[in-house]
């Protein structure tokens, strides 16, 4: 390995490599084009930049003049091109590296800029890229080395030609390095086309698939489903945890649903801008936030440090998909949970899942409020504040303290104070337990209110219905009555839950903008009217006399029809 490699290593804290890292380092395979296939999170970033080391490093271990790029580095998706630019710069830095991206949703003029000024290392997405080339905004002529990271990632997003026309481009001197998940028919024959005589390298992680997950399928009624990850978020109390939903839309309800609990949660999906992402990832990273709500490919390819906890808020479609989630967790040694959130009417499809992606889960159900309210005090215990030196501040407060309150009077409110910073637990259902219609007369004394959206604005209970939930920070069940009229929609609301709804609302009693609504002192009046006599037309008065209808001439009489003659 070159030294300034080993000392980018040793700054950074590495004591040993990871098993992908040792293979592809190898000295015997230090000129050979590479077929690797190992699972996420085993270190292979700082893997293929070390394995091109000697490939593109002078005998001192050092980079010259930067100008035409040396090497390629290609990812599926923005956020992996980045948390590969991020490793490179690190591992490269003694070496005097330059780096230039060309990555989909960047700002064009700047990555232009800074080819032009010479790089020696690119690192691509295949769309912004291969625009680039057919462009001659890029001179691929002195490449000495092409990395493909998730290789099978990129084919499934339909970037096939754009990663032959790239390969293409490059001379056919240089060394192409493929990692990949999985090597199904489409990366064999992308191997066989583009690289020479290529090592396939296999790493099997001690232990089997995702050795380092622990996963837990979670059993729950139907409709309980958010609840319980309100719960198993409050229970694990994860430092970085990520949610997987299937849709855009659900993403932006769960994103609202525990923002209004009080977690510190950022969302990711395809409607986000590059600059709104990048501000997401940030806001983990540094600890502004510590949930993120995601879809599949808004989330593909992101590595968040510290990430304890992967909840599956919907079950994937694949057992791929299945892996890759988890796959955000557990990476480089350290451990990590999974937990899938199955309705009862889904257990079979989950077990379809695990049973594909051989993966053993722990069947149980989601965290009782009992169970966190304990898990809360033996936090509290363990907090490493009982053990701080107390200043002399500290001391004076706490002697007025003890003057003013008893040391149990002081103890339990310090536990209500801890308690109340963090959400209160969910009351959940057993899982086989069915859904119950709730009676109209059992819904309990409440008042009403009129927003200012009726039939005439296309007005809908099942879009009004949440909007309240989520503005008002109210569940469903404190919801009654939703009678939309003409021009104005009645709402009834659960008296018990009526402060906190105003609370959250604000003020100006808007839910959402253009969306007034006004208190009312009574309920609404909803009777129709009486309704108009038999033969009465309102506003017409009654009914002309026609008179009686006049007879009718018999019909005459059909001829008989002829008889048909019998088939053959």
């Amino acid at each position: 390995m070159m030294q300034t490699l080993r000392d980018a290593l040793d700054a950074r804290g590495y004591d040993t490599l990871t098993p992908v890292q040792e293979a592809v380092t190898a000295p015997e395979l230090s000129e050979r084009d590479l077929l690797v296939s190992a699972q996420t999170g085993s270190g292979k970033t700082v893997g293929f930049g070390l394995a091109i080391g000697p490939t593109i490093l002078d005998d001192d271990g050092q980079l010259g003049r930067a100008a035409a790029p040396l090497a390629l580095a290609i990812a599926p998706t923005r956020e992996l091109a980045s948390q590969v630019m991020r490793e490179l710069e690190w591992l490269y830095r003694g070496a005097g590296a330059k780096l230039a991206t060309a990555i989909g949703g960047m700002e064009i003029r700047d990555e232009r800029r800074a080819l032009d000024r010479g790089a020696h290392f690119v690192v691509a997405t295949p769309g912004r890229l291969a625009d680039y080339v057919r462009r001659g905004a890029i001179d691929l002529s002195d490449i000495r080395a092409v990395v493909l990271d998730e290789a099978d990632e990129m084919l499934d997003l339909g970037f096939r030609e754009d990663l032959e026309f790239i390969l293409s481009a490059c001379p056919e001197s240089r060394r192409t390095l493929l990692f990949s998940a999985t090597v199904p028919p489409a990366i064999a024959k992308l191997a066989k086309d583009f690289q020479t005589d290529a090592e396939r390298v296999v790493v099997a992680t001690k232990g089997g698939q995702h050795a380092d997950i622990s996963y837990k399928a979670l059993q729950v009624a139907q409709g309980d489903e958010e609840a319980a990850i309100i719960n198993t978020l409050r229970h694990q109390d994860a430092t970085n945890a990520i949610v997987f939903a299937n849709t855009r839309a659900t993403v932006a309800r769960l994103t609202a649903r525990l923002s209004n609990r009080g977690f510190s949660v950022v969302s990711l999906s395809g409607e986000l801008t590059q600059n709104e992402r990048t501000h997401a990832l940030q806001a983990m990273r540094d600890g502004r936030a510590r949930i993120c709500v995601a879809t599949d490919v808004a989330a593909r390819g992101i590595d968040l440090p510290d990430l304890e906890l992967v909840i599956h808020a919907e079950l994937p479609s694949n057992s791929e998909t299945l892996l890759h989630r988890s796959g955000r967790t557990g990476r480089a040694g350290r451990k990590g949970v999974s937990a899938l959130i199955v309705p009862m009417k889904l257990r079979k499809k989950a077990e379809r899942l695990l049973g594909t992606a051989k993966l053993s889960a722990d069947w149980t159900v989601p965290p009782s409020a009992e169970d966190i309210l304990a898990a809360d005090e033996a936090r509290l215990l363990d907090d490493p504040v009982w053990n701080a030196e107390i200043t002399e501040d500290a001391k004076v407060f706490a002697a007025k303290l003890l003057q003013r309150h008893a040391p149990e009077t002081i103890a339990a409110a310090y536990l209500a104070l801890y308690r109340a910073r963090r959400s209160a637990p969910e009351e959940l259902q057993a899982p086989d337990a069915k859904p119950q219609k709730r009676a109209t007369e059992s819904f309990g004394p409440s008042k009403w209110f009129s927003l200012s959206a009726g039939r005439n604005e296309r007005a809908e209970a099942r879009w009004l219905l949440p909007l309240l939930c989520r503005a008002g920070d109210i569940s469903k069940d404190a919801i009654g009555a939703i009678r939309i009229q003409d021009t104005e929609t009645y709402v009834e609301i659960l008296e018990t839950a009526v402060p906190g709804f105003l609370r959250a609302i604000g003020p100006d009693m808007s839910p959402e903008e253009g969306l007034k609504m006004t208190a009312l002192d009574t309920a609404p009046d909803l009777s129709r009217g009486p309704r108009p006599e038999r033969g009465q037309r309102p506003d017409r008065g009654p009914r002309p006399d026609r008179g009686p209808r006049p007879d009718r001439e018999p019909r005459p009489d059909r001829e008989p029809r002829p008889e048909r003659a019998e088939r053959p």
